[in-house]
């Protein structure tokens, strides 16, 4: 349950995090730095209303995916893409969190890294099968991510 409700935070930390920069117009920074403080200050209020671990990590995993949610409008403003995005962020966060302990900057290099990896895909995939492909590996990974956790 902890990894599907941090899933939920990634995708959520991105798209929020884009549409209140472009149609709140409240830029990206402002943007990130609110919605992010307002996720952290909610679960530093209530640290008992969910377990230990998804209140430590869902204040972090939404910083990150707001992180993604900061890309320009210019650039990016298919929110499926940044959906995908965030979702990548916490599929490699919750694999590989203790990878990235003691690193500076490693939250804002795994969402640099999972744009960039989104954003390619998405420009290398032909548009007629883009979305099916991007639905297929979202099955593909939760698939393989629920028998790796399995226990």
């Amino acid at each position: 349950m902890n990894e599907f409700i941090i899933i939920i935070t990634g995708v959520l930390g991105a798209t929020l995090t884009f549409y209140v920069s472009k149609n709140l117009k409240q830029g990206a920074v402002r943007a990130s730095a609110l919605l992010s403080l307002a996720v952290g200050l909610f679960f530093y209020c209530f640290p008992e209303l969910l377990n230990e671990y998804a209140t430590t990590h869902i204040p972090i995993v939404f910083m990150g995916t707001s992180f993604i949610g900061m890309v320009s409008s210019k650039v990016q403003t298919n929110y499926i893409v940044l959906a995908v995005a965030g979702f990548l962020f916490s599929f490699i966060y919750l694999s590989k969190s203790n990878f990235f302990d003691g690193y500076g900057g490693a939250i804002g290099t795994l969402a640099l890294i999972s744009l960039l990896v989104i954003m390619a895909f998405s420009k290398i995939i032909p548009k007629s099968t883009r979305l099916d492909n991007v639905i297929l590996s979202l099955k593909r990974a939760a698939l393989k991510f629920k028998k790796k956790i399995t226990f």
